[in-house]
């Protein structure tokens, strides 16, 4: 009886010990804020950055960058705008993304596009990527910096 008995209170012993720590990492992981992607714009000399992700990261699914005066954006990423006034950038090999190691993505899209246009009226933007299709959101204050951006690469002004 010992011999089915003792290992039988090994393994609830140790179900047990399993249970408990598992309970301990998530209540650890519970307490770290999940990073909130978000529209993110920045400046480096002339040129403006429109970025879609997590502050103060490499973590990017999108960047818009234009200078003023430019009548087009350069966009990259691992999401693109979905419209059909989409242009590749490059033709040939695409040189590696230092952020993720992999092809960068470059386009560009017209300033005066009804998806960019969209993104800072209505605060949604179609984009398209590997996983599929979906729509990015922009808050009341992001909408203002959005147009702000749009304003700003539109304009002679450096």
């Amino acid at each position: 009886m010992f011999k089915v008995l003792i290992p039988a209170a090994a393994a609830v012993a140790l179900v047990a010990v399993a249970a408990r720590t598992q309970s301990a990492e998530t209540v650890a992981l519970e307490g770290v804020p999940a990073p909130v992607m978000a529209w993110h714009l920045s400046h480096e000399g002339a040129m403006a950055k429109l970025a879609y992700g997590v502050a103060n990261s490499d973590q990017l699914a999108l960047m818009i960058t234009c200078s003023p005066g430019d009548a087009t954006a350069v966009v990259y990423g691992d999401v693109q705008p979905d419209t059909p006034r989409l242009i590749t950038a490059a033709y040939g090999p695409a040189p590696l993304d230092p952020m993720s190691g992999g092809d960068a993505d470059e386009t560009r899209v017209p300033l005066h596009d009804a998806s960019l246009a969209g993104l800072a009226s209505r605060g949604l933007l179609r984009v398209r990527g590997d996983a599929g299709a979906f729509t990015l959101r922009a808050d009341e204050a992001e909408r203002r910096t959005i147009s702000g951006f749009l304003a700003y690469c539109g304009s002679s002004r450096a």
